[in-house]
């Protein structure tokens, strides 16, 4: 019996120095196997977040959309404040609305609006439009209902087109003092300026080939007059007036609040007079040095 007990021993001491013979081989081909941190944790699931965008082919069905949280594709956080929030469907919206049919370049069209709805992406109402064999979403302007007409054109006569509200046209085209919104920067690039809910521009006046423009902000800026820009005032012109009523609601628009500590003021508090900023020219005018000797 006892030389038995003893052979039973030294077998499970082999098995013992066998495992942790082992387990020392593993250890040095692959520490992070046997030592696993927190922060290796949370570098592998970083490396697997990307942000959302949305897809580069246009469609007019509604799209999933995924929440980032304020944060870049490493998980940084870049943008405070933003977290939750319902879950919405993205549509994208053409601001490009001098995009032709193939075969139909130069020529004006006409649109019918479908339908005019509300967008959770954005402040302003958006409406569908149809035309051609094509269907595409744009921003609605104030008195936009569905059953409307609207024209697009990109042509500049010499003189000033009787423009209704919805369409539109370069603001070389536009009389001065129009109302406008949906404007362009640069020409064939798409909308960027004035398409907030309730805002609307004012084309001031035309200066050899080119446009200035007051924006909301009171700023003005100097754009080519082969710009397009929408005529009319933006839709949802009430939306500055809404009640949000309850803290839970600015969380359902995915809007979180601050620390609560108390902050001391910065130079953003108090009553100040500031003078209007300079005009910001968008146009590339060529340079005024001399030409260089022979």
């Amino acid at each position: 019996m006892a030389l038995c007990s003893l052979s039973c021993a030294f077998r499970s001491l082999t098995v013992t120095c066998k495992n942790t013979a082992t387990s020392v081989l593993r250890h040095q081909a692959a520490p992070s196997l046997l030592l696993p941190s927190r922060g290796l944790l949370t570098t592998s699931h970083l490396n697997a977040l990307e942000i959302w965008r949305p897809p580069t082919k246009y469609t007019i069905n509604p799209i999933g959309k995924r929440k980032t949280g304020g944060r870049d594709e490493t998980g940084r956080v870049r943008v405070r404040g933003i977290g939750g929030g319902h879950k919405q469907l993205f549509r994208m919206i053409d601001f490009q609305r001098l995009n032709y049919e193939p075969g139909r370049e130069n020529v004006a069209f006409q649109e019918k609006v479908v339908e005019v709805r509300y967008d959770p992406c954005r402040s302003a109402d958006i409406a569908l439009v149809a035309g051609g064999k094509r269907k595409r979403w744009i921003i609605a302007t104030e008195n936009m209902k569905a059953g409307d007409l609207i024209t697009s054109s990109g042509h500049i006569g010499r003189m000033a087109v009787y423009a209704q509200e919805g369409d539109a046209h370069p603001l070389g085209a536009l009389p001065v003092g129009t109302l406008v919104n949906c404007l362009e920067v640069i020409p064939g690039k798409g909308a960027e300026f004035i398409r907030s809910a309730g805002t609307c521009g004012v084309l001031l006046r035309k200066v050899n080939g080119t446009a200035i423009v007051q924006l909301p902000s009171k700023r003005q800026v100097q754009v080519l007059e082969t710009c397009v820009a929408t005529v009319g005032r933006v839709s949802n012109v009430d939306h500055n007036k809404r009640v949000i009523g309850k803290a839970g609601r600015n969380r359902w628009l995915g809007i979180r609040p601050s620390s609560g500590l108390w902050k001391r003021k910065g130079g953003w508090a108090g009553r100040k007079i500031k003078p209007l900023p300079a005009l910001k020219s968008y146009v590339k005018l060529p340079s005024a040095r001399p030409a260089p000797r022979a």
